[in-house]
């Protein structure tokens, strides 16, 4: 698509074409600004879609944990001869443990970088 063609008046004044930028420029900022509305409105849209997916797929991860908390239940205590109640607190403190060691090394990662842009800031300063 080629740039349109604009009318030159050659007796027009200095004046006159300021008058014609001026315009120019509002009809481009109008028309940014437009496109940043149907943009965001876009990016809001699959935003939403990917939240709606994320929601989803964590409901059914969470399904899918008891099912496997349920199916280990159920396996230590046959091979305890019957004692559901061992397999329950085996499994128990089995994801405890599990929970404990999983916040320890997110706590650990969390702690070691740091998220207030401390070089920045040294910079600034000086």
């Amino acid at each position: 698509m080629g740039a349109q063609q604009m009318p030159v008046d050659p007796d027009a004044g200095i004046p006159d074409l300021i008058y014609r930028l001026r315009d120019d420029s509002k009809r481009l900022l109008a028309d940014e600004v437009q496109l940043a509305k149907l943009e965001m409105r876009e990016n809001v849209s699959r935003a939403s879609k990917g939240a709606l997916w994320f929601g989803v797929a964590f409901g059914a991860g969470v399904i899918a944990m008891i099912a496997g908390t349920l199916f280990l239940i159920t396996l230590i205590g046959r091979l305890a001869n019957g004692h559901m109640w061992l397999g329950a607190i085996v499994t128990g403190v089995v994801e405890i443990a599990l929970a404990v060691v999983l916040v320890k090394k997110g706590l650990t990662s969390f702690a070691q970088p740091s998220y207030s842009f401390e070089q920045t800031r040294a910079s600034l300063a000086e």
